[in-house]
């Protein structure tokens, strides 16, 4: 039976995200270092190559995928998108030390006033990211590079990932992530997926 495979690669962190800033919805360019960066990767790794290029909707996460694949024409997936900080949105931490709930919030409690719990935002990205998988096989299209934000790429591997391990235990740099591959009868059966390699791999010199 044919396999999925999906290469996901975390998004440079965009310039709102270096001033400490919590970048949900705000739409934060890359920094000129993260482009320079990018483009050093480009010259030392070799990334994986896809039929499917797709992108959370930040632009940082857009412009990400787009130096590192110049031929895609990325479809952008709404529901993996950055956490909706709502009134919080492009504040620093110092700006809202003394916003009520924001010290319960940093502990993984409540949720930013007009914005979303952690336990919303875990559920809408597994949502979306079976969606992909389910699109992905009725158009029977793989491989698949998915850009997306840390915190999204985290849930996704920490709910599906085999082998198991908590979100923190997937966290990487900007520009690199994890390649996963999906059986159709097992996914079916219970949503898993395996993570076979670290991407992306030194060019061979």
């Amino acid at each position: 039976m044919k396999s999925y495979v999906i290469h996901l690669l975390r998004a440079m962190p965009s310039q709102g995200a270096l001033e400490g800033r919590y970048v949900g919805r705000a739409q934060s360019p890359l920094p000129m270092g993260a482009v320079a960066e990018l483009a050093e990767f480009k010259r030392e790794y070799k990334y994986p190559q896809g039929e499917l290029y797709c992108a959370s909707p930040a632009v940082s996460c857009v412009d990400t995928l787009k130096i590192l694949y110049p031929q895609a024409q990325p479809e952008v997936v709404l529901d993996l998108a950055e956490c909706d900080f709502g009134d919080w949105e492009n504040k620093t931490a110092e700006e809202l030390k003394d916003e009520p709930g924001f010290p319960e919030w940093l502990m993984g409690q409540g949720a930013p006033p007009n914005g979303e719990s952690g336990q919303v935002f875990f559920q809408r990205v597994c949502r979306g990211f079976q969606l992909l998988v389910q699109n992905m096989m009725a158009r029977g299209v793989t491989p698949a590079v998915l850009v997306t934000h840390a915190g999204v790429m985290t849930s996704i591997l920490a709910a599906f990932g085999l082998p198991k391990a908590a979100p923190q235990d997937w966290l990487c740099d900007g520009g690199f992530g994890y390649s996963v591959r999906i059986t159709p009868g097992l996914w079916m059966r219970e949503p898993v997926m395996e993570v076979f390699a670290r991407v992306p791999k030194l060019e061979d010199k």
